[in-house]
């Protein structure tokens, strides 16, 4: 038999080099992985089918009374915490200081989605987004590893999935400061996780696994005092094995840090390659199942993603300040530069898209807090939009401030000027759109979430292995479902010139937004109907599908908001408008674009051409140069199994 002909659960589970996993395995692995029951509403994935629920959203919701009190009692102990932090010194050292970390964990900084009963504080995604951006805007490295650990560390899967007795176990040190990461990726395995090759093998005596592997861009993982690791549990007797979650405490016999990875922004981050050599693990130390481990992970990340969020909008913030009074001091030819059109067009894109940043980000943290929308969409399109749109902003600014975008803020001080660090905001930023998920692969996920719907009408339709017997069985049972669904998206609310009168000036926006969900789903059929099972492979197509519904989420978001603001307060409630009314104009430019492109592209050329490419035909056009990395070592480091040789670089802060 072949390897892709081979079931998975009887392939031979060795640690060591990425296993091979044929197209169809990586994808029935993360479709086992995927969370298939929509019990709950979801604002976003209605949005995607053409139906624009406003009431999902609007009224805005808010948090508890409660809430904000407990919430704003911590965050004015933090701010008053971090205006005594100098971000400066990260940057300089490559490391946070322990006592940065001591302090942290005396204000609670570590367990503030940890329940009270186990030590922590407590506090609503709401809190934790509004504490992420105040750290997060001393120096992102700060943003990075809280983040790492509670967004994705052992906290969170821990209280969604764990036992009792787990959760007595490993929560309170975690709220006491016990720093902990999240181990998945390996030096050949990224985004496939059917390739994964660190295994956990269970013990003759069944009380305990052997974990063998190495891991790859272990954030935390340095200074980690417990970590959650996934690894491959071979089917045996008794056990179904597949890819699971433990617990697993740094200094167990058998783990090495072998290195302490670098990068071009986050220079405080504690980021490493660990090895694990026969590292014995209590099965009670397992989270779920035995083959549970993507699901925990996945769904974890369905609210831990918003955590990117938080710090892109805390960047984008400083961004905005700074733009603005740079803006106003630096006079070129008569004019402070902000009054030159070409400047004030950046600030008025700044200042609106950190606006939309906001609406997103709040939005989507109080549907979470709420408990009664499943977000996961909501949750992963503020990721994916979020992380574009602040790189976009950084990168304005670095061009607003010219010569000294480009300069350090050490370099600045040099000179006696302020020290605005924006290209290093530019550099710490650009892991965002790689962060918890990159871009492309943000795409192809919420894209197999927005064409759900349509693959469930399908059938067979969109299998590439069904015979033309059962395809023609789905098309008759399709043809249902689209006689139905099809006529609902001919007309709507957005259509009526008086609809969402409510909103003033903003109701034009939303109007927009409903006739353009409309759109957006018929196109999304379109698709689905030329291209049929060969869709996915369509990946221009959907990444733009998933885009449109992006900047409609935020569009929603920003309307909501700005009404909630004005409510609230009408003064402020004035300025809220003024800007959603000026992010929307830019976000419908953007979406009129991308529906331009979804027909009139070069997809197929640049297929084409990419492909030559990795032919080699082209090899002729990168003479004349010199590759300095030639002949460092091999593009994937190989590992064996075993004991490590290198030194421990491990360390602990407290």
């Amino acid at each position: 038999m072949t390897t892709e002909q081979v079931p998975t659960e009887q392939m031979t589970e060795q640690p060591g080099a990425a296993r091979n996993a044929s197209e169809r395995e990586a994808r029935e692995v993360a479709e086992a992985a995927r969370q298939t029951e929509w019990d709950r509403p979801s604002f976003a994935k209605k949005l995607y089918l053409g139906d624009f629920d406003l009431s999902l959203i609007h009224p805005h919701p808010r948090s508890a009374p409660d809430d904000v009190a407990r919430g704003e009692e911590f965050l004015a102990k933090l701010t008053a915490y971090c205006e005594t932090l100098d971000g400066q010194v990260v940057e300089r050292e490559a490391k946070v200081p322990d006592e940065w970390l001591q302090g942290f964990a005396e204000l609670g900084v570590f367990g503030i989605k940890v329940p009270a009963e186990y030590g922590g504080l407590g506090l609503s995604t709401t809190y934790y987004g509004k504490a992420l951006m105040m750290v997060g805007s001393v120096h992102p490295s700060l943003g990075a590893l809280v983040s790492a650990h509670q967004s994705i560390g052992v906290p969170e899967p821990v209280k969604m999935f764990g036992t009792d007795e787990q959760k007595a176990k490993f929560l309170p040190p975690c709220a006491a400061g016990a720093v902990t990461a999240f181990l998945l990726t390996e030096p050949d395995v990224g985004s496939d996780p059917a390739r994964m090759a660190s295994t956990a093998t269970p013990t003759e005596d069944g009380e305990a696994y052997l974990l063998d592997g190495v891991k790859l861009w272990t954030t935390n993982g340095v200074i980690a005092e417990l970590v959650v690791v996934m690894a491959r549990v071979p089917k045996h007797e008794g056990g179904r094995g597949g890819i699971s979650a433990f617990v697993v405490e740094g200094d167990a016999p058998g783990i090495t840090v072998e290195n302490r990875n670098a990068f071009m922004g986050l220079r405080g981050i504690e980021n490493g390659v660990t090895r694990f050599h026969q590292v014995r693990v209590p099965v009670e130390n397992r989270l779920g199942r035995e083959g549970d481990g993507l699901r925990i992970a996945l769904t974890t990340l369905n609210t831990g993603r918003l955590s990117i969020p938080a710090t892109c909008t805390a960047a984008a913030k400083w961004c905005l300040k700074i733009a603005r009074e740079w803006s106003t001091e630096r006079v070129q030819w008569g004019r402070p530069v902000g009054k030159h059109a070409a400047v004030a067009e950046k600030l008025s894109f700044i200042a609106a898209t950190t606006f939309g940043l906001e609406a997103v980000l709040d939005l989507s943290a109080k549907l979470a807090d709420a408990g009664s929308k499943d977000i996961r969409i909501e949750a992963a399109l503020a990721k994916l939009w979020s992380s574009e749109m602040t790189w976009l902003i950084a990168d304005e600014l670095v061009q607003i401030r010219g010569g000294r975008g480009y300069e350090t803020a050490d370099s600045q001080a040099a000179r006696g000027e302020r020290a605005v660090p924006a290209e290093q905001i530019l550099r710490d930023l650009r892991i965002n759109r790689i962060f918890e998920g990159s871009t492309e692969i943000m795409h192809l996920l919420i894209a197999r979430e927005a064409v759900d719907a349509h693959l469930a009408a399908a059938g067979d339709l969109a299998s590439a292995d069904a015979d033309l017997q059962a395809k023609a069985k789905a098309a008759v049972k399709a043809s249902g479902f689209y006689a139905k669904w099809l006529p609902q998206l001919a007309v709507g609310k957005g259509s009526a010139p008086t609809s969402y009168a409510e909103f003033g000036p903003l109701a034009k926006h939303l109007r927009y937004v409903e006739r353009t969900s409309r759109k957006l789903a018929r196109q999304t059929f379109y698709g689905m109907g030329r291209w049929q099972a060969k869709l996915e492979y369509r990946q221009g197509f959907l990444g733009r599908i998933v885009d449109i519904g992006a900047e409609l989420f935020a569009m929603a978001a920003a309307c909501s908001r700005a009404e909630m603001l004005r409510t609230d307060d009408p003064a402020r409630g004035e300025t809220a408008y003024e800007l959603a009314g000026a992010f929307c104009e830019q976000s419908r430019l953007r979406v009129d674009h991308l529906f331009e492109r979804l027909w009139k592209n070069t997809d197929d050329t640049d297929r084409r051409l990419a492909n030559h490419v990795l032919d080699s035909a082209y090899t002729w056009l990168e003479s004349g140069i010199v590759d300095p990395s030639e002949g460092t070592g091999p593009w994937i480091s190989e590992w064996q199994p075993g004991e490590s040789t290198a030194a421990d670089v491990s360390r602990r802060y407290r």
